[in-house]
């Protein structure tokens, strides 16, 4: 999720709202509407949806980063509220604030924050050395640390394949265990060195512990399971009408969010081929809103962290 507004936090980290325009006029439909914001970040979706917004307009955001949370206290709006938690939560905290079944839109900006990427404390990135951590929330969970102290090395080449798409999976793995039986990994630089000697066929523009460190990143914070829960609960908690935004910024998110909204828009796929059917006995949840949109080659250039940005959108029938 690199994108926010172009404010700061209070670290003075900044970042733009990756295809903030194309999914707020896609997302905000109805001005008197009321409106969920699943990944609040630094506010800049937020913002944007609060500015389209009738004053009868309502936007309840979630994050689980305490820090995303410190920022909104800076919206003094009475059409906001937000609350810390997960996504895959949204439709048990839409329904506290008797939106559940009601609301004209929900977004999802999925993945990590370029302020959390660029915040060394964090230890999201290997660009700069922290505490290696990489939870979204740093007061719930197993820090990376902690789960690469205790993880066996079949375990570490399945998430680095899995979540990072990492050729050299066991390679890596095997490296990483054999360094920790010297002295545990403690801090992001040390694993990216690790890694990178590891390493064997390095690509060209990025460095070798990319893949590995997404693998972790996913497999610690549970990104594609909360994913998955964030959009059968966006579905039951949007009204018919309704839109769903998902701006997606690697391979692995963007196809669930696909196959999510292909399975809804076709409808029931399980009847035997040939068993005649109405139309409207397909139980079809979802319209597709255009095709995928991806970030103008100004916006690139501007941020070229949105370049892998995918956004989808989908309308709710019933």
């Amino acid at each position: 999720m690199p994108s926010s507004a172009p404010d700061s936090s209070r670290r003075g980290l900044r970042h733009a709202s990756v295809l903030l325009d194309g999914a707020v006029d896609t997302l905000v439909h109805d001005p008197g509407g009321a409106y969920l914001d699943g990944t609040f970040g630094r506010g800049g979706h937020s913002r944007a949806i609060l500015a389209r917004l009738a004053p009868a307009g309502r936007l309840l955001a979630i994050d689980r980063d305490p820090a995303a949370i410190a920022e909104a206290a800076h919206i003094d709006d009475p059409r906001f509220a937000i609350e810390q938690g997960d996504f895959a939560r949204l439709g048990e905290i839409a329904d506290r604030h008797g939106l559940h079944g009601r609301l004209a839109g929900v977004l999802l900006d999925v993945g990590v924050s370029s302020p959390q990427l660029d915040d060394p404390e964090r230890g999201f990135s290997f660009l700069r050395d922290g505490p290696l951590d990489m939870r979204m929330d740093p007061g719930r969970g197993e820090s990376a640390a902690d789960w690469l102290a205790r993880a066996g090395e079949a375990e570490i080449a399945r998430v680095f394949k899995t979540y990072g798409e990492e050729r050299f999976a066991r390679r890596l793995a095997r490296a990483v265990v054999a360094r920790r039986a010297e002295r545990p990994f403690t801090r992001t630089g040390d694993l990216a060195e690790v890694l990178k000697t590891a390493h064997p066929a390095w690509e060209k523009g990025k460095h070798p512990a990319t893949r590995a460190f997404q693998a972790l990143r996913i497999h610690i914070n549970a990104e594609l399971e909360q994913l998955d829960a964030a959009l059968e609960a966006a579905l039951e908690a949007l009204a018919p009408g309704g839109h769903l935004v998902v701006i997606s910024f690697h391979s692995l998110e963007d196809r669930r969010v696909k196959r999510f909204i292909r399975e809804h828009v076709r409808g029931d796929s399980h009847l035997p081929r040939g068993v005649p059917i109405r139309d409207d006995q397909l139980q079809r949840r979802l319209a597709a809103l255009g095709k995928a949109q991806r970030p103008s080659p100004a916006e690139i250039e501007c941020n070229p962290r949105a370049r892998s940005a995918v956004m989808r959108a989908a309308r709710k029938l019933a």
